[in-house]
Formats: C-alpha cells, sequence, structure tokens
C-alpha cells in the first residue's frame, strides 16, 4: 500500500501522541517488581474482613472515570485574514484546525492527576506566505461549570516551503483535579484567539 508523506506523518504524530499519554500510566502495571514481591502478590488472599474494610474505604464513582475531553464549540478552528477582509476566501492567509485531542488520568489521594493532549494542523490560504504561524490553544477544566483550571498556550508552528500545511501536537501533564465524588468535570480545549 502506498501512503503519501503526509498521511504518514500524520499517523506518525498521532501514534506518538497516543503512546506519550498511554505511558503515563503504565507505573507499575507492567512489571517491575522483584520476584519476593511478585510471588508475595500471587499468594495473597483477603480477609473477609479486609474485604469489609476496603469497600467501607471504596473510592466515589468520579475517581474510577477520567473526565471527558471534548473541544470547545467555536475552538475547533481559527481563521486569519489579511487586510481586514474577515470572511474573504481569497483573503484568507492560514487557517488551523484541531485533528484529535485526548487524555489520560491517574486517581490517587482525592486527586484526578490528568495529562491531556491535542494533535491539529495549520493550513496556508491563497494569500498566506508565512513560514511560522502561532496557534494559540487553551486547555481548561471545569467542575459544575466553574473553571477549576484554564490554560492559554502559544505554539509556534513553522511551515516549510513548498509545503503549505504543518502539524502541531500539545501534551500539558500533571493537572491535578480535586474531587468529592459526584460531580460533573469536563476538559475543554480549543483555540483561543482572544487577545
Amino acid at each position: 500500500m502506498n501512503m503519501n508523506p503526509r498521511s504518514a506523518l500524520r499517523i506518525a504524530t498521532l501514534s506518538g501522541l497516543a503512546m506519550l499519554l498511554a505511558g503515563c500510566s503504565m507505573g507499575g502495571l507492567m512489571g517491575g517488581g522483584t520476584q519476593s514481591q511478585n510471588t508475595a502478590l500471587q499468594n495473597a488472599q483477603m480477609t473477609p474482613a479486609a474485604v469489609a474494610q476496603a469497600q467501607t474505604n471504596a473510592l466515589p464513582v468520579i475517581a474510577t472515570e477520567c473526565p471527558p475531553i471534548k473541544v470547545r464549540t467555536g475552538g475547533e478552528a481559527m481563521y486569519f485574514y489579511g487586510g481586514g477582509r474577515v470572511g474573504d476566501a481569497q483573503s484568507l492567509q492560514y487557517q488551523g484546525v484541531i485533528d484529535e485531542v485526548t487524555r489520560n488520568c491517574v486517581v490517587s489521594n482525592g486527586q484526578i492527576t490528568v495529562n491531556m493532549g491535542v494533535a491539529g494542523r495549520v493550513l496556508l490560504g491563497p494569500a498566506g506566505k508565512q513560514s511560522s504561524v502561532n496557534a494559540p490553544v487553551r486547555f481548561a477544566v471545569e467542575r459544575d461549570g466553574q473553571a477549576i483550571f484554564s490554560e492559554k498556550y502559544t505554539l509556534p508552528v513553522a511551515i516549510a516551503a513548498p509545503a503549505q500545511s504543518a502539524e502541531f501536537v500539545k501534551v500539558v501533564e500533571n493537572v491535578s483535579i480535586p474531587y468529592l465524588g459526584g460531580e460533573t468535570i469536563t476538559i475543554w480545549v480549543g483555540f483561543d484567539t482572544r487577545g
């Protein structure tokens, strides 16, 4: 199967983003313990009293789930026009689009620690001659409609001629979200072109 270089690069970029986030939560699940530790775990048995104690210390429902990540409406694309001709297709210098978003969570001690990522592209328009574009991307976390984390990142995207587009990836690591249980928590991502 023949694959053009752009498709291969995009697949590699998205695969790398997924692997980076997946690797953040592997921890000791993939081994790494000593032989005696592994044997002890294999032979461990729970007494009825230990099971009862574990049930009373069970984490709230939210603690076992990673909050969803969504692209904010209106933030899925950005457009830059020359000469103030907003909406004139021939004056479009560049546009940005978000292709993929992902997140990964670890729950511990009343905290959900999230790594969140975005992958997208910047494409030159008919009037575009830029070799570098800044993509302003905002990550935010809301609990019951209230922002508990919000950070804007300016991502430099180099567009090397003769290419008319370039991809970007951003991963934000170790964002801690306190939880009580029963809250609605949502992770948002999108372009933020406000000053």
